[in-house]
């Protein structure tokens, strides 16, 4: 069933990264860059709270200990995409939310791609079928082609150019009422344990990446 889709808007991500995320899952991502568009239906997405944000720590966000170089983009206007690059490989792409001043972020963590298939197999040649085309976050940000540290703050609001792409998001006019939540991908300790259940999916869906606990979550939440 082919959900109706609307243009994202700042005010969107005004809230907390936990009480925003679900209402990515079907939206689009939509990314320009050299005349190619890549577009990606959201299937899976996790939150992430910055220092001082929501009513626990989070030990698992990049501004845990507050602004730096590397999560500047956290900390700025909503709607923003934050880019960071993962074990020195592979760029991820996050979602700015809350007021600016208030870091949060919304990482894309599982999609399906829905135009441009040609263009994302040929940035991602290693993937076995199309359902692994972006089924992860460095998959995603590969396929999508938003690469750290150039496309990193890049406005997915108003599709501003930057740096020779052009990204948009849309939502779903009417948010889906049935997702499943649970802990987070890979997150060690105490903050990829039940204690935040800030990983949100469509379930069923077979884009969405595979769980794993982090290091040493298991035991903290008791399995």
């Amino acid at each position: 069933m082919t959900t109706a889709l609307r243009a994202a808007r700042r005010d969107d991500f005004l809230g907390l990264p936990a009480e925003v995320a679900p209402r990515l899952l079907g939206g689009v991502l939509r990314v320009a860059i050299a005349d190619e568009t890549i577009a990606v239906r959201l299937t899976e997405v996790e939150a992430y709270h910055g220092r001082g944000t929501g009513p626990v720590v989070d030990l698992g966000s990049h501004a845990r200990m507050g602004p730096t170089a590397r999560n500047a983009t956290m900390w700025g206007e909503p709607g923003h995409l934050y880019v960071y690059l993962s074990h020195g490989i592979h760029s991820c792409v996050n979602v700015v939310c809350g007021p600016e001043g208030v870091a949060g972020g919304i990482l894309l963590r599982g999609a399906e791609v829905v135009e441009g298939v040609d263009a994302a197999r040929r940035r991602r040649p290693a993937a076995r079928s199309d359902r692994d085309l972006a089924r992860g976050p460095g998959r995603l940000g590969d396929a999508v082609g938003l690469r750290h540290p150039v496309h990193d703050g890049i406005d997915a609001i108003t599709g501003a150019p930057w740096h020779g792409a052009v990204a948009r998001l849309e939502l779903p006019a009417e948010p889906l009422v049935s997702f499943a939540a649970g802990p987070r991908v890979g997150v060690a300790g105490h903050a990829g344990t039940d204690a935040f259940p800030w990983r949100f999916w469509i379930p069923g869906d077979p884009t969405v990446s595979a769980f794993r606990w982090g290091r040493g979550a298991a035991v903290a939440n008791g399995s």
